[in-house]
């Protein structure tokens, strides 16, 4: 369950992904990690009929052609996805982010050494002679300089995080990130290549040439920690003091601070990188070498801080092959009920960043044992509920032929990631009738109802559902269901990410491969046996203005009686 979308919290620490869901949640931000910076996608070309059929002849005439036509639902759907992607262009340039700053001048990304100023260059060994716990050839370069340089000038400056957790695993960081006890003025004040950005929390990007970008982020304090005080007076003034959801962080603190108010132990180790030390505040080092994923302080409360950290420690379990200790699993199962009390673009999000990791296989497999499929995609949880054993080995096939080509490397918009999901519930269910109000064809309620509730309340940009609607819907199609007869179909703008998908279905269940061959050839697949032609299956065509042939000869009554007698013959036929 990006695009590309950009589902985003300005405050949150989340790892950066190519392709993301735009978002700004309003919420509270989530424990170490960045909200992605990607940019939109481009907008598709206009869709339009071929040239020829515009200019007045009739379908039938056109018998050179005997590929699929675009039939009026995609024609309708299309239409829709213009205007979405009108709408979200407009809506993102009135809201904006005013909390941002103006853009950087960068003249010189490159960091440049004061007078005198000896060579930014991290130690291999540690002061006592040991090598250092991680090797510097395996960070990233500005990274290093980044911290380097705040050490520089007096500054506590750690990498942090994911990235740290990854190396000391064997793997290869997406990003490094920066903790400092430096305020984010004068992170600025040392980086004339910096901007800072975030509502409540600012943070610095330092900006380095090919776009990359370094996130330093000040130490911060967990508030509950801070306010024990307050807590208890309200406790005596007759308040619960049950409801823990975290609604701001926005506190200052030290780097002990900064590692215990981090999620999960993997997730809260520094990286001195002057000292060649890892900095273990919270036993990180422990689970990382028994490979388990634990809460940082007592599960039941960091649950309920956050019920997003489900999800979260659904993702590392499946990403890096670990188990989840015992006592932070259940604090999991008991937390699932108050997911919906999480802003529903944070939801999404973390969903979304599952399915993107080349694991949701295994992942969606662990969210559906949590109980936790009911909140985040109800479709999905209800298909596997009604068609038992056989339901979820369809499911998962369709979520491991994703994850392969994820893994492989292809880099796949968010619609086609929903859409490769939703297939086998699409397939199930029948499409309902067209709406009269909206004037287009539907997949079936239960997608719609879905689509239709990301765009309202977890900000799920109208193009993305749009675009998703249609790659299901053009299924049909590409499986022979529908037969039309002119090639426009082929020259639409979605047509190859509609073969991406209905290339996934036939690798998840082995139907279907000589129709896929065939698309992929340039050909037309015969269709399959009771296929519908699109009149039976849409209601009445549309017809076309037909084009009235010349007179011949002087214009006399018989000849023209001739030509009209023609070109009726031909419509007919």
């Amino acid at each position: 369950m990006s695009s590309p979308l950009d589902l985003t919290d300005s405050e949150e620490r989340t790892e950066r992904t190519e392709a993301q869901v735009p978002a700004d949640s309003a919420e509270h931000p989530s424990e170490h990690e960045t909200p992605s910076r990607a940019t939109p996608a481009p907008a598709e070309p206009p869709f339009a009929a071929d040239a020829a059929e515009d200019d007045g002849f009739d379908d039938d005439d056109d018998s050179e052609d005997a590929g699929p036509e675009v039939s009026d639902e995609i024609l309708a759907a299309t239409e829709a996805l213009k205007a979405a992607e009108a709408e979200d262009a407009q809506a993102a340039a009135e809201a904006g982010d005013e909390a941002e700053e103006p853009e950087a001048v960068i003249l010189e990304p490159e960091l440049e050494p004061a007078a005198n100023e000896p060579e930014l260059q991290a130690p291999t060994t540690t002061r006592t002679g040991e090598p250092a716990e991680i090797d510097p050839d395996e960070m990233d370069p500005d990274a290093l300089k980044v911290v380097l340089r705040l050490h520089q000038h007096g500054h506590q400056a750690y990498l942090v995080g994911g990235c740290v957790r990854d190396l000391l695993l064997g793997k290869k960081p997406k990003d490094f990130d920066v903790a400092t006890s430096a305020h984010p003025g004068e992170v600025r004040a040392i980086f004339r290549n910096c901007r800072l950005i975030g509502r409540r929390f600012r943070l610095a990007h330092v900006y380095f040439k090919g776009g990359k970008i370094v996130e330093v982020s000040t130490f911060r304090a967990n508030p509950t920690e801070l306010e024990p005080a307050a807590g208890a007076a309200g406790a005596e003034e007759g308040q619960s003091g049950e409801d823990l959801l975290i609604t701001h962080d926005n506190v200052f603190g030290t780097a002990q601070q900064d590692a215990r108010r981090r999620d999960f132990t993997i997730n809260g180790l520094f990286y001195d990188a002057s000292e060649g030390r890892v900095i273990d505040y919270v036993r990180g080092r422990r689970d990382l070498d028994e490979r388990f994923i634990r809460t940082i302080g007592d599960p039941e409360i960091r649950m309920r801080e956050d019920p997003v950290r489900i999800l979260r420690a659904v993702r590392f379990a499946a990403k890096l092959d670990l188990d989840i200790e015992s006592r932070t699993y259940a604090a999991m199962e008991g937390a699932v009920e108050d997911l919906p009390r999480c802003a529903p673009a944070r939801l999404l999000e973390e969903t979304f960043r599952l399915i993107r990791g080349g694991v949701s296989a295994p992942a969606l497999k662990l969210l559906a044992a949590l109980d936790a499929l009911k909140i985040l995609l109800p479709p999905v949880d209800e298909y596997l509920r009604e068609n038992g054993k056989e339901g979820e080995k369809t499911f998962y096939a369709f979520a491991q032929a994703l994850d392969k080509r994820v893994s492989a490397g292809e880099v796949l918009d968010d619609a086609i990631l929903l859409a490769a999901l939703l297939v086998p519930i699409s397939r199930e269910q029948p499409p309902v009738e067209e709406s009269q109000d909206e004037g287009r064809a539907s997949v079936s309620r239960v997608i719609e109802d879905l689509l239709a509730g990301f765009v309202e309340s977890a900000r799920l940009p109208r193009r993305i559902a749009e675009r998703c609607r249609m790659l299901l819907l053009m299924q049909r199609t590409l499986s022979g269901e529908r037969r039309r007869k002119t090639g426009a179909f082929r020259r639409h703008p979605l047509f190859n990410e509609a073969l991406a998908v209905y290339a996934m279905t036939v690798e998840a269940t082995g139907e279907g491969r000589e129709a896929l061959e065939a698309w992929q050839a340039g050909e037309v697949p015969p269709p399959r046996a009771g296929a519908s032609s699109g009149a039976d299956a849409e209601g009445p065509r549309r017809k076309r203005r037909r084009r009235r042939r010349r007179r011949s000869g002087n214009g006399s009554g018989e000849g023209g009686g001739s030509g009209a007698s023609s070109g009726s013959d031909a419509g007919e036929g």
